[in-house]
């Protein structure tokens, strides 16, 4: 902690510090990083133009169409000589299209609009000196918003995109109502059941309305950046500015946004600033000739895990690059905030795959990249300043204090964290301990277990759980049982067991979440298996890379009971905006019985985790007041087994006491009348 400036006496003291007295110690170091934002904002403006000026590279840089001509500029100091190719020079170079240095860094074209039309291709031949030798190649524009890959080449260009009919926005102006977001995370192309990529429009008319149905009020779009390799699930990003064309056009993801907005549904976006693909044909690696355009030179610019390039944060032309991508989906697409992937990656030396946090030290040590931290500060406070109603959630998994806690108490800005640690403690449980030894005490613990100062998104799976190699919880609690046992008619504990279990877990995670809640397109009902893109080790199939929603809509097969268990419990959530709700009151523990018992948002949750016992007339205390049911794991209509009567009414004692009968495996939650 040396290189940070010790808190003076006449220093204010971050209000982080006196939430948390722990951090008192490492005042100096959270006082220091928001003067390390503040320095960044000073140098990047200049005191002459706002963060919302500096913000604009897209406008300046790119293809753009004027009304004389067309204009194209680039960034590139270490070039000798930048020419563009195209369908209109036959792809061969012409002298007449070369750009010319305007200044240092930047260099632009003139074209005539005759010269380029609407879906023609092309690219840039940038040639520079290394070791005494001219080198060249072929690139695209960093700041490019349109980019396609030929069938059968498979290489990628840029496309110039100027439709004669551009979209038109239905819905004039959409602001996130201030509400707990119930989100729903999804991936346009495998959102089909089709062997094959699905499209932006069929997402739009095919699984949008199933998001509504189901209750939720947020979408989180995966892979929406274009990524040269689609089995990366869009986490190795060649081109930051354009929306993945595989998808669609531009135009159909303009509609599938209004769409959802028109639904009273807020769509944020997976954001990759954490890492950039090495591919210098279609990214950004060497878009110059130079490893340190956007990037760390040597080691330090490659991710050793990953085998990515690592972003400069403290680079004045990586600010411009990266906070005008945070500007441009907001501006150009209409999107409503982002999910930052990788952020542990970012602000460690190590990218956290070093040794976990067993302490504060941690947090603030020379392993923290003070950059990358002052770098999120910016977007946050861009992003908030653009849209004050947008969502940001942080991919953080170590905890670091602060991420998620407004700039002014001295944290980074994030309206959210994911709380991840939770979907890997479920993974543990089901891996390793049989559910007839859970302790509900730790179940408590782990699912509590946050800070009391940052809004934090429960899940019991995401994408990252059901990856290859992995299962999904359905899976990991019924297995290959799926295959034969699905049906109504079919009779079979282990899939009775799944079925009670995977209800609970996710009413659980629910009740005792922070302020959000998430769940991945398909896990509502069960998807069975896991997730695997087309690759070559399992023959480019895409049986793994799709969802299967003919088994959600069979009346024949029990998924549509967790589907309408899912539909019922967000439902209930929203109406009751449970999430808004101050935490959990824990009313009851039984660890040897497996009960559970706490309230919420006015409703009682009961659990009952033992696989064979009910207890009946089990004596709860609670607020004083008539209950009647609201939801019961155990109900027929979610593949239960009717053993609570939804007629009944619970009355507490005059000491407060209410006796339920609580059934194996199962839950109800009870509302007060």
């Amino acid at each position: 902690m040396s290189y940070y400036r010790r808190v003076n006496a006449t220093d204010q003291i971050p209000r982080l510090v006196q939430l948390d007295s722990w951090l008192a110690p490492y005042a100096g170091a959270i006082a220091h990083r928001g003067w390390m934002a503040s320095s960044f904002r000073e140098r990047i403006t200049a005191g002459r133009v706002s963060l919302q000026d500096f913000s604009r590279g897209h406008e300046f840089y790119g293809l753009h169409k004027l009304p004389s001509s067309w204009v194209l500029r680039e960034r590139a100091p270490k070039a000798t000589r930048i020419t563009v190719i195209g369908d209109f020079t036959a792809w061969q170079e012409d002298r007449r299209y070369d750009l010319v240095r305007r200044s240092h860094d930047t260099w632009d074209i003139s074209i005539p609009l005759s010269a380029l039309r609407h879906g023609e291709h092309y690219k840039l031949v940038v040639y520079w000196n290394e070791d005494g030798r001219e080198l060249s190649g072929e690139r695209i524009p960093s700041f490019c918003d349109r980019v396609v890959q030929d069938e059968q080449t498979k290489l990628f260009s840029a496309q110039v995109w100027d439709p004669s009919t551009p979209y038109q926005w239905k819905l004039p102006e959409f602001r996130v109502p201030t509400r707990a977001p119930l989100i729903y995370e999804a991936h346009v192309g495998m959102a089909q059941e089709d062997g094959r990529v699905g499209t932006y429009a069929e997402f739009t008319r095919n699984v949008l309305p199933r998001i509504k149905d189901g209750g939720y009020n947020t979408i989180q779009l995966m892979a929406i950046q274009e990524h040269p390799y689609y089995g990366s699930f869009g986490y190795q990003v060649s081109n930051f500015f354009a929306p993945s064309s595989r998808f669609g056009t531009p135009e159909e993801l303009k509609e599938l946004v209004d769409t959802a907005h028109q639904m009273g549904i807020a769509v944020i976006m997976d954001l990759v600033h954490s890492h950039a693909v090495k591919n210098e044909l279609e990214g950004l690696s060497r878009l110059d000739g130079s490893y340190d355009l956007y990037f760390h030179n040597g080691e330090r610019g490659e991710h050793p895990a990953w085998n990515t390039r690592l972003f400069d944060y403290g680079k004045t032309e990586t600010l411009h690059f990266l906070l005008s991508n945070c500007r441009y989906w907001l501006d150009r697409f209409r999107f409503d905030g982002y999910r930052f992937d990788g952020v542990t990656s970012m602000i460690y030396h190590d990218h956290g795959l070093g040794s976990g946090a067993s302490s504060y030290d941690h947090y603030f040590c020379g392993n923290v990249d003070e950059d990358a931290v002052a770098y999120l500060s910016l977007a946050n406070e861009l992003i908030h300043t653009l849209r004050p109603d947008a969502i940001t959630v942080a991919e953080e998994v170590s905890g670091m204090p602060g991420l998620a806690s407004p700039q002014a108490d001295g944290g980074t800005g994030f309206d959210y964290r994911l709380a991840m640690g939770i979907p890997d403690y479920w993974i543990k449980l089901l891996k390793h301990v049989r559910d007839e030894d859970w302790n509900v005490s730790q179940l408590w613990h782990e699912l509590t277990n946050r800070r009391a100062d940052e809004r934090t998104i429960n899940y019991v799976e995401s994408h990252d759980q059901a990856l290859v190699g992995d299962k999904t919880t359905i899976f990991w609690l019924a297995d290959a049982e799926m295959y034969w046992k699905m049906s109504v008619s079919d009779e079979s504990l282990v899939i009775d067991r799944a079925i009670a279990l995977h209800k609970m877990l996710r009413l659980i995670t629910l009740g005792l979440a922070g302020q959000g809640y998430l769940n991945f397109i398909g896990n509502e009902f069960g998807h069975p298996e896991w997730v695997d893109f087309p690759r070559e080790g399992n023959g480019w199939s895409f049986h793994y890379a799709r969802r299967q929603w003919s088994l959600r809509d069979d009346p024949n097969l029990k998924y549509r009971f967790l589907a309408e268990f899912d539909r019922a419990m967000i439902s209930l959530a929203s109406a009751t905006r449970l999430l808004e709700q101050p935490w959990a009151y824990k009313h009851y523990e039984h660890v040897e019985d497996k009960v559970l018992v706490f309230s919420r948002a006015g409703l009682i949750f009961a659990f009952n985790f033992d696989p064979n016992r009910s207890y009946d007339g089990r004596e709860v205390f609670i607020s004083p007041g008539r209950y009647a049911l609201a939801l019961s794991t155990d109900s027929a209509d979610f593949g239960g087994f009717n053993r609570i009567d939804p007629a009944v009414q619970y009355e507490t004692t005059a000491s407060g006491g209410v006796k339920l009968y609580l059934p194996a495996r199962s839950a109800v939650v009870l509302r007060r009348l």
